[in-house]
C-alpha cells in the first residue's frame, strides 16, 4: 500500500497509541470525580494539558478541548459572533479555506450577519489592500488558515494580524492552522484563536482544541457540568488528550529536516508530472511540499483516483470533507471552472519513501496512459 492522502487524516503513530491505550488501561476514573481514581486521572490530564501548552507557548486557560478543528472553528466563529454581536455583525474569510469553515459563515449569515469574503492575488496569498478595504467598525472577525488544505498555500499570519490591528484594534483574528502544525512553524501569539484536528498529525480521530486568547470572549456552543472547562463542559476524554499531547511533541520536533525531505519529493513528482501534456500542476510559490495538487484535462479525477486505488495507491480529489466538489481553492487561483472540477491532491509526509514515489511514478504512467487511450478510442 500507498498512501498519499496525508491531508486527509494520517495513521495513528505507535507512540501515540500506546500512550493513549496506557490512559484508557490504568486511568479509569472520571478526571472530575473527588476519588482517589478521579483524581489520579486529574492529575495526568493536567500534565497532558501542561504539556500542549509548554509546546505552543500558552497559557492553560487559553486551551480548549474539541472533537476536531470542525468543532473548534465552530466555537470560534460562532462563538464569537455571539459574544461580539452587539459590537458590530460583520465577518471577512478568504476564498481558500476548509469548507466547514464557508458551511458556519452561511449559518452565521442565515442569522443576520454579513460575511465578506478577502480576495488572493495569482500566487494565493491574501490581498492585504482588499482586507484592509474590507475592515470596518462593525467588523469583529477575520478568519484566514495558515495553511490551505488543497493547493497548500501558505499565508503570512503575523502580517495578516498587523493589517486587521492597524485598520481596527478590536477585530478578533481567527486561523484554522490543520494543515500547519508538524509540516511548518507556527507561532499561535500571531492571531487571536486558532483551531486544530490531531489526526493530521498522526493522532487519534475525534480530538483536537482550540487556541483562544485569555483576553478574548467567546459564547460557549455547548453547556452541561463538569470542572474541566467552562467553555466547553463534560467528561475529558483522558486517552485523546494524553495521545493529543504526545503526537503534538512528536509532529513540532525537527520540523525543518522533515520538511526539507518531504519538499525532495515534491520536487521529483513534479518534475515527472510536468512531462504529461494533459496535466497542469497547481502550485505557488507560497505553496508548502506537503500538498501537491494537478488538474486533468481530459480524465476525471475520480475515475484516475479509482484506477489507482486497483494498486493499492491512494489519493483523494480535493479536502475528504468535500470530495469530488468543485475545488474551491483552485477556482480562487485560476478562475478555471473545468480546472477547478478535475484536480487530485497528492499528500506527503515526512515518513513517505523514496521507494514509495517511484512505484508510485511508475504506476501512475501506466494508469494514465491506459485511460487517455479509452478516451482516445472513445472519441473516434
Amino acid at each position: 500500500m500507498i498512501y498519499l492522502d496525508y491531508s486527509a487524516t494520517t495513521p495513528v503513530s505507535y507512540d501515540v497509541l500506546d500512550s493513549y491505550n496506557k490512559a484508557t488501561r490504568d486511568y479509569m476514573g472520571n478526571a472530575n470525580s473527588i476519588h482517589a481514581l478521579g483524581v489520579k486521572s486529574k492529575v495526568l490530564l493536567n500534565s497532558a494539558i501542561k504539556q500542549i501548552c509548554e509546546l505552543f507557548n500558552i497559557q492553560e486557560n487559553e486551551l480548549i478541548i474539541t472533537s476536531g478543528a470542525t468543532e473548534a472553528n465552530n466555537m470560534a466563529l460562532k462563538g464569537v459572533a455571539l459574544a461580539y454581536q452587539n459590537r458590530g455583525k460583520h465577518i471577512i474569510v478568504s476564498k481558500l479555506e476548509h469548507p466547514s469553515i464557508y458551511r458556519i459563515c452561511d449559518f452565521l449569515e442565515s442569522q443576520g450577519f454579513e460575511i465578506s469574503y478577502v480576495n488572493n492575488d495569482e500566487d494565493g496569498l491574501i490581498d492585504f489592500e482588499d482586507l484592509r478595504k474590507k475592515i470596518k467598525d462593525e467588523t469583529i472577525l477575520v478568519s484566514i488558515c495558515a495553511v490551505n488544505s488543497e493547493v497548500g498555500i501558505r499565508q503570512p499570519l503575523k502580517t495578516i494580524r498587523q493589517v486587521i490591528k492597524k485598520e481596527n484594534p478590536n477585530t478578533l483574528f481567527h486561523s484554522d492552522i490543520t494543515q500547519a502544525i508538524g509540516k511548518i512553524p507556527v507561532s499561535l501569539h500571531d492571531v487571536d484563536m486558532a483551531s486544530m484536528s490531531a489526526h493530521k498529525i498522526f493522532g487519534p480521530k475525534g480530538i483536537g482544541f482550540l487556541y483562544k486568547n485569555s483576553k478574548v470572549n467567546i459564547v460557549p456552543l455547548i453547556h452541561g457540568s463538569g470542572k474541566f472547562n467552562d467553555l466547553r463542559n463534560g467528561t475529558p476524554p483522558l486517552p485523546l488528550i494524553v495521545a493529543m499531547s504526545k503526537a503534538c511533541r512528536i509532529a513540532l520536533k525537527d520540523l525543518e529536516s522533515k520538511e526539507i525531505k518531504v519538499k525532495k519529493l515534491n520536487e521529483r513528482i513534479c518534475l515527472e508530472l510536468e512531462k504529461y501534456d494533459g496535466i497542469l500542476i497547481n502550485k505557488t510559490k507560497y505553496s508548502i511540499p506537503h500538498i501537491l495538487n494537478i488538474s486533468f484535462k481530459n480524465i476525471r479525477p475520480e475515475t484516475f483516483i479509482h484506477a489507482m486505488e486497483d494498486d493499492e495507491i491512494y489519493l483523494s480529489t480535493n479536502t475528504a470533507c468535500s470530495s469530488g466538489d468543485l475545488s474551491t481553492s483552485v477556482m480562487a487561483l485560476y478562475g478555471d471552472k473545468k480546472r477547478a472540477m478535475s484536480t487530485i491532491r497528492i499528500s506527503l509526509s515526512y515518513v513517505t519513501t523514496n521507494e514509495e514515489i517511484t512505484k508510485f511514478l511508475n504506476i501512475f504512467k501506466l494508469r494514465y496512459n491506459q485511460l487517455n487511450e479509452l478516451i482516445s478510442v472513445d472519441s473516434k
